[in-house]
C-alpha cells in the first residue's frame, strides 16, 4: 500500500499565524489565504502546476509590512514539502524545464536532494508593489529560497527574457511548480542515489 505523501504544518510567531496542508499527490486544488493577494496567486499557481493539494491559512503583521508573512508562508511550504517527501523512496528526484508566460521566459532546474542551495539569476525591472497590501516583487526571490531552503532542495532559477515583472514573477512560480511535479514523481523502487539515502 503507498503512504500518503502528506504533510500539515503550523507555524507561530510574534509576527505570523500560519496552518498548512499540502498533499502532493492530489490533483492540484488549492485554497490559499496568506493577506496578499499577489502572493496568494502566485502560491495557488505552485499547486496547480504542481498537482498538489495545497491549503494556507495565514495571518501576519501585513499593516508594517509583507515581508514576515512571505518569508514565514514559504518556510513552512517548504518544511511541509520535506516531510510529506518521506524518505524520498522510488522519486524521480531531478527536473528541469524552460517555462514562458507571453514575452518573459525562465528556466528552472531543481534537485530534491536534502542539500539546500539557491542560484537565483533573474533581474526584476523597477516597478511599483503589486497589489494590495503591496507584494514587492523583490519579495519573489525572499520566498522561492526560503521555501526551497527549509525543503532541502537545490535549486536553480534563471531569467532568459522578461520586461513585465508579473509575468516574470508567475513564470517563476509556474515553473518551480511544473519541476516539483516532475521531481516528485514515483517512477522506481528504491531511493534516488548511490548513498542509499536522501
Amino acid at each position: 500500500m503507498t503512504v500518503p505523501r502528506r504533510s500539515t504544518r503550523q507555524r507561530t510567531t510574534a509576527e505570523t499565524s500560519i496552518d498548512l496542508t499540502l498533499d502532493l499527490d492530489g490533483s492540484g486544488i488549492t485554497d490559499v489565504s496568506t493577506g496578499i493577494p499577489f502572493y496568494d496567486h502566485m502560491l495557488s499557481q505552485v499547486g496547480k502546476h504542481g498537482g498538489f493539494d495545497l491549503t494556507i491559512r495565514a495571518v501576519g503583521d501585513v499593516h508594517i509590512d509583507t515581508h514576515h508573512t512571505v518569508e514565514d508562508v514559504a518556510i513552512a511550504f517548504g518544511e511541509a514539502l520535506r516531510e510529506a517527501l518521506g524518505d524520498k523512496a522510488g522519486m524521480r528526484r531531478f527536473a528541469s524545464g524552460l517555462f514562458p508566460l507571453d514575452e518573459a521566459l525562465c528556466e528552472i532546474a531543481l534537485d530534491l536532494s536534502g542539500r539546500p542551495f539557491v542560484v537565483w539569476d533573474v533581474e526584476i525591472p523597477e516597478c511599483l508593489p503589486l497589489g494590495e497590501p503591496a507584494f514587492d516583487p523583490q519579495l519573489a526571490e525572499h520566498a522561492v529560497s526560503s521555501l526551497a531552503t527549509a525543503a532541502g532542495v537545490t535549486l536553480h532559477v534563471t531569467l532568459k527574457h522578461g520586461r513585465n515583472v508579473h509575468h516574470i514573477v508567475e513564470c517563476v512560480f509556474k515553473g518551480l511548480g511544473r519541476c516539483l511535479r516532475d521531481a516528485v514523481r514515483i517512477e522506481g523502487g528504491g531511493v534516488p542515489s548511490t548513498k542509499g539515502v536522501l
